[in-house]
C-alpha cells in the first residue's frame, strides 16, 4: 500500500503544500483541512526486511522497505518474537474477528470521505449519524499488510488505554476482508504541516514536548513502546492540543517479554539500537523524540538529504546528530535534546524525568500553538 520512497531527496514544498480548494460544503472542507492528519506517511515507516540473502552492493531503495541483505534478518511475531506459524487468511481473520466489535458501522456512519493513503491502508472521514460527530476511519485490507499481525496492536492494544495526548481508538470491525478503525478525529492536521512551513519558537516546542512527553510517560509505564515517533505521529485539535497517533507499530512488554528485536519505525527517527538489531525496550521513543525535537528546531531530521540506507548506518556508527544551528537555540534547550539523544539506551532520560526537565517551564497553553496552524497561517 505504501507508495514508492520518496524521501531519499526531500521534495519541494509543494509536496506539502496546501490540498486543492474545496467546495463549500462541510465535509469537503473539513477533509482538506485535514488531509495531513491522516495522510500517512510524508515519511514513510520502514517495515522489517525479508529474510537475508547474501548480494552484491546495496542500490539506492526505491521503496519504504529495508532491502534484502542489509541487516540480519528481523524477529516476526507480537509477543514471542519468534517465526510465526504458517496461518491462512481464514485463520487470520477468525482471529481478528475475536476482538473486534461486532456489527457493521456502516448502520451508524454516513458520509464516508477519503482524505489520506498510508503504508497500511486509506483513512476515511465519517460522521455518525445520530449524533453529527465526525469520526476518522482506518481501512486496512488484510490481504495487502507486509506484517498483518501488526494489525492487532490499534486493536488489542490501543482500545484499552486512553489518555488526554493519545488519539482515542472508539472501535473496531471487521468489514469484509478490511480491518476498519473508528477513532477520533483530530481537525488541526499532523506536526509534520508546521515544521515544513514555519518555525516554531522555544514556547512551542516546549508546548508539543510536555505533551508528547505525557503521552509517552503513560503509555511507557503500561509498558507499551510506539516506536515510530516522528511530527507525523503528532496531530492537533483546532484549538492547538497535541495528540499522539499512529499505533500500528507500538509493542507491549513486560517482565516476561522485557525487549523488543523487529526492526520497525522509520529510517531517520531510528534509534542506534533498533538500526544495531540489539534488543531495546521505551528508550527508544525518546531518541526519536530527540531527533523530533531537531525537525521543530532544523525543519527535517538530520540526514535527511541522504538515502535511508545511509541515513541508518550514519545513525548506527556516528556521534548523536545535533542541531544545524545550534547557537540559535537556548543553552536549557540544548541540554534538554542533549539528555535524549544519547547513544547508550540505559543513559537516556525517561519521559518522567524528561518532563521535570526546566526546559518545560517554557511551555505555553495550547493557544500558543493556533498561529503555526494550516487554517490560521491561510486565512
Amino acid at each position: 500500500m505504501a507508495k514508492d520512497y520518496e524521501r531519499s531527496h526531500p521534495p519541494p514544498p509543494s509536496h506539502y503544500s496546501k490540498p486543492p480548494p474545496s467546495s463549500s460544503s462541510s465535509s469537503s472542507a473539513a477533509a482538506s483541512a485535514a488531509l495531513s492528519s491522516y495522510h500517512h506517511h510524508h515519511h514513510a515507516p520502514a517495515q522489517p526486511s525479508p529474510p537475508y540473502t547474501p548480494q552484491g552492493p546495496l542500490s539506492q531503495p526505491t521503496s519504504p522497505y529495508i532491502p534484502p541483505g542489509a541487516y540480519p534478518p528481523p524477529s516476526w511475531g507480537s509477543c514471542s518474537e519468534q517465526p510465526p506459524s504458517r496461518v491462512s487468511h481464514e485463520q487470520f481473520r477468525a482471529a481478528l474477528q475475536l476482538v473486534v466489535n461486532p456489527g457493521d458501522p456502516r448502520e451508524y456512519l454516513d458520509n464516508f470521505l477519503k482524505i489520506g493513503e498510508g503504508s497500511t491502508g486509506i483513512v476515511c472521514i465519517a460522521t455518525e449519524r445520530h449524533t453529527g460527530k465526525q469520526v476518522a476511519v482506518k481501512k486496512m485490507d488484510l490481504r495487502k499488510q507486509q506484517r498483518r499481525e501488526l494489525l492487532f496492536n490499534e486493536v488489542v492494544i490501543m482500545r484499552d488505554y486512553h489518555h488526554e495526548n493519545v488519539v482515542d481508538m472508539y472501535n473496531s470491525y471487521l468489514v469484509g476482508d478490511e480491518l476498519w478503525v473508528v477513532m477520533e478525529f483530530l481537525e488541526g492536521g499532523a506536526l509534520t504541516d508546521i515544521v515544513t512551513h514555519t518555525r516554531m519558537n522555544e514556547e512551542q516546542i516546549a508546548t508539543v514536548c510536555v505533551s508528547v512527553l505525557r503521552a509517552l510517560s503513560y503509555l511507557h509505564n503500561q509498558g507499551v513502546i510506539h516506536r515510530d515517533i516522528k511530527s507525523d505521529s503528532i496531530l492537533l485539535t483546532s484549538d492547538g492540543r497535541i495528540k499522539l497517533s499512529d499505533f500500528g507499530f507500538c509493542a507491549q512488554v513486560s517482565k516476561e517479554v522485557p525487549k523488543r528485536k523487529s526492526l520497525v519505525g522509520t529510517p531517520y527517527w531510528m534509534a542506534p539500537e533498533v538500526i544495531s538489531r540489539l534488543p531495546y525496550g521505551t528508550e527508544v521513543d525518546i531518541w526519536s523524540l530527540g531527533i523530533m525535537v531537531i525537525e521543530m528546531v532544523d525543519g527535517e531530521p538530520p540526514y535527511f538529504n541522504e538515502p535511508p540506507l545511509q541515513a541508518m548506518r550514519r545513525i548506527r556508527d556516528n556521534l548523536p546528530p545535533r542541531l544545524k544551528e545550534s547557537h540559535k537555540v537556548s543553552s536549557v534547550l540544548r541540554a534538554f535534546l542533549d539528555l535524549m539523544l544519547v547513544r547508550e539506551p540505559s543513559q537516556r532520560a525517561t519521559a518522567q524525568e524528561l518532563l521535570l526537565h526546566p526546559f518545560l517551564k517554557l511551555s505555553g497553553p495550547p493557544s500558543c500553538i493556533v498561529p503555526l496552524m494550516r487554517h490560521y497561517r491561510h486565512r
